[in-house]
């Protein structure tokens, strides 16, 4: 297999473009997608101060390698969830590739600021760990975001994770995520920028840049995403993928191209105001976060009378 750009021995081969490239030609072929992206959707300027929200994973870690290579100022940010092992060695490596490049990370411990892990507080209130895992890290992003001051939030979701939230949201026709879907979510009434790099480029692309540049990520999923529906479409378009190359990326292009633009217009973005507890911005007098952190404390308390009084008797 040879690079379709220079004919020299290839690295990797590309069905949706109909192409294979070799080292050189596959980074020169990535870059170009990331900075299309940036340039088309006036993501933000060179001398932008970008955070990029990294796991540890390899989108995130490869999103940030890129911006910082290429000379974009940045500033990292892990959320520790507490999820056992699973954080520890993410957090691990999220810091270890920092300090390899010189970077600035901030770290945000959930348990240190909240009383609770993660899977804890879903405990306490009765909801499932990805549903409270996501409300934490929107959370705790964005005031990390207001207070660093940086121009967007990067984050590495890539053609896969739009494709499959895309196909999601279709078949439940949920029209406000319909009409929020896009590589840019603008800033807003205490809403930080956020944005999307490398949505045009697949996982296996993602992986392959990690590959070739050494970065050291981490390969397993949270243990919590076990038998998640985006999991589910990510393999039904996985398989039109392997008999249609091309599929995914015709599919959201094609969405935002054509059809956002009508869902945006009828679902106006909701008014926002302050929360009264924390002052991040909410959509009412309490935002969701500090009503999830009051109910679990709560039944943190309950539990302890009830085995207090247990206890006496």
């Amino acid at each position: 297999m040879k690079c379709r750009r220079c004919g020299e021995v290839a690295v990797i081969d590309l069905p949706r473009h109909n192409a294979a490239f070799c080292k050189p030609c596959f980074l020169e072929y990535f870059a170009r997608q990331v900075q299309q992206a940036i340039s088309k959707f006036r993501m933000f300027a060179r001398h932008h101060r970008v955070m990029v929200a990294v796991s540890g994973g390899k989108d995130s870690l490869a999103l940030w390698h890129w911006l910082a290579s290429h000379g974009q100022p940045t500033v990292g940010l892990y959320i520790d969830l507490g999820i056992a092992e699973y954080s520890r060695v993410s957090r691990e490596r999220c810091e270890a590739f920092a300090q390899r490049m010189g970077l600035q990370l901030e770290v945000v411990d959930v348990r240190q600021e909240t009383g609770f892990s993660t899977p804890a507080l879903a405990a306490r209130v009765r909801r499932t760990t990805c549903s409270v895992c996501g409300l934490v890290k929107r959370y705790f992003t964005n005031r990390t975001a207001r207070r660093l001051q940086v121009a967007a939030v990067a984050t590495g979701h890539n053609l896969d994770d739009e494709a499959s939230t895309l196909l999601g949201n279709v078949l439940h026709w949920q029209m406000g995520y319909l009409a929020r879907q896009h590589p840019v979510l603008p800033a807003a009434d205490g809403l930080v920028r956020r944005v999307k790099p490398l949505f045009t480029l697949t996982e296996r692309e993602t992986l392959a840049y990690c590959l070739l540049q050494g970065i050291d990520f981490l390969e397993e999923e949270c243990p919590h995403a076990r038998g998640a529906t985006s999991i589910l479409y990510k393999e039904l378009l996985n398989r039109l993928e392997l008999i249609s190359p091309g599929t995914k990326h015709q599919f959201l292009l094609g969405f935002l191209r054509r059809a956002r633009p009508s869902f945006s217009q009828a679902e106006p973005p909701p008014e926002l105001g302050a929360c009264r507890e924390c002052g991040e911005p909410s959509t009412a007098e309490v935002c969701a976060y500090c009503r999830m952190l009051s109910g679990a404390r709560r039944a943190d308390d309950a539990f302890a009378t009830k085995e207090n009084k247990g206890g006496i008797t």
